[in-house]
């Protein structure tokens, strides 16, 4: 016997069919409904969210995959199922394609339709329970969307957890390709400034004549081209948190500077007099050996301290190969919501996964097994 909450709607214009079909299942515990039409069905459907819908295709007005389509588009885990006359089975087809489960041929015997309803729940059943099992193997493995099962990768959203809801000033190491810019957002998402901004600078993608404007600001007239005011990155981050990429580029002397608003929260733009307090959370990422530089005079070694007050290393993927599965996976996943539309500023891992998808896609086989199933496959 189903669910005794189950809620089903049966539309059939022959009124002894559509009664007989009614007390059978009100019989096996269905909270039962009728409509006699395509009309009456879709002013119910208005009004009311069934678990399931059994409709014959041929009705007067409003046919019986327009019902069909209209149930499943309002209520994406209805199961609709199609009763079709002799010759209809085309036509049943079609409301499979539509979003009906599964159909039923007249004439039939009530045990045809219950088998097909109990399949379909029971498919329905299994389907909600793998999504609720992926859903808490995704939570389990993830944080704030960085994805892994490995035990660098657990320690990893262990440490996360803990730093991020603070303030203090991090230092993310790591290869190139590592997600480092994916780990600090994660961090700010996190944190109790998610609601202000995340502004991210690479240091080395700016020439250095530029990036202490960049970086601070300026005045109008501070130089040639500097033809009004401008905030810098740390204006903009007011409140929330700056990411400086690839510090280790930075100028001894602009180093000198950043530890200056490390120490007291203050600067002046380039060309001003004028001191600009600010609170902002600093993350800094680098892939460059910091001790080497500091030893070879290259990096100031008190704003290596001040920055590398929280460390956080980001392990390379060859050293958590057993997370692969479940990043190839995610990317597909994602790949699949978005189509190629989110940005590509992204752990390069994905780069992987969206050829593979591109290959599946004109590959037949592979791309079927990809594919979601469709109804009559699932039925």
């Amino acid at each position: 016997m189903p669910d005794a909450q189950k809620h089903l709607l049966i539309v059939e214009d022959e009124a002894p069919l559509r009664t007989a079909i009614a007390e059978q299942l009100a019989d096996r515990g269905y909270r039962v409904e009728q409509a006699d039409s395509g009309e009456q069905a879709l002013q119910k459907l208005a009004d009311f969210a069934y678990d399931i819908i059994i409709t014959d295709l041929r009705l007067p007005g409003i046919d019986g995959s327009a019902v069909v389509e209209a149930a499943v588009e309002r209520y994406p885990h209805i199961i609709a199922i199609v009763v079709t006359g002799f010759g209809t089975v085309k036509d049943a087809v079609e409301a499979i394609k539509r979003g009906a489960w599964d159909f039923v041929s007249k004439p039939f015997q009530i045990d045809e339709l219950l088998h097909v309803l109990d399949a379909a729940i029971e498919q329905r059943r299994l389907k909600s329970e793998n999504a609720y099992l992926r859903a808490q193997l995704e939570e389990r493995y993830r944080f704030e969307g960085i994805v892994g099962k490995s035990r660098p990768m657990k320690l990893l959203f262990q440490l996360l957890e803990t730093v991020a809801p603070t303030n203090s000033t991090i230092l993310i190491t790591g290869e190139t390709g590592t997600g480092k810019e994916v780990i600090a957002r994660a961090i700010h998402h996190s944190s109790g400034r998610r609601m202000h901004r995340f502004v991210a600078l690479n240091c080395s993608a700016i020439p250095e004549t530029l990036l202490e404007a960049e970086l601070f600001g300026h005045v109008r007239g501070a130089f040639t081209g500097a033809v009004g005011n401008r905030q810098g990155r740390l204006e903009q981050a007011h409140k929330g948190t700056l990411f400086l990429d690839e510090v280790g580029t930075m100028s001894t002397a602009l180093q000198m500077k950043l530890l200056r608003v490390l120490q007291e929260r203050e600067f002046e733009r380039v060309g001003d007099s004028n001191t600009t307090k600010v609170d902002v959370r600093v993350i800094a990422a680098t892939n460059s050996d910091l001790t080497r530089m500091i030893a070879a005079g290259e990096f100031r070694e008190d704003l290596f301290y001040r920055l590398n007050v929280i460390p956080v290393l980001v392990p390379p993927l060859r050293d958590r190969k057993e997370d692969i599965p479940l990043l190839v996976q995610y990317f597909l996943d994602l790949i699949q919501r978005e189509r190629y539309a989110a940005s590509e500023r992204r752990v390069t891992d994905r780069g992987i996964a969206e050829r593979g998808a591109v290959a599946a896609d004109r590959g037949g086989k592979a791309a079927a097994e990809r594919a979601p199933m469709t109804m009559s496959q699932e039925a």
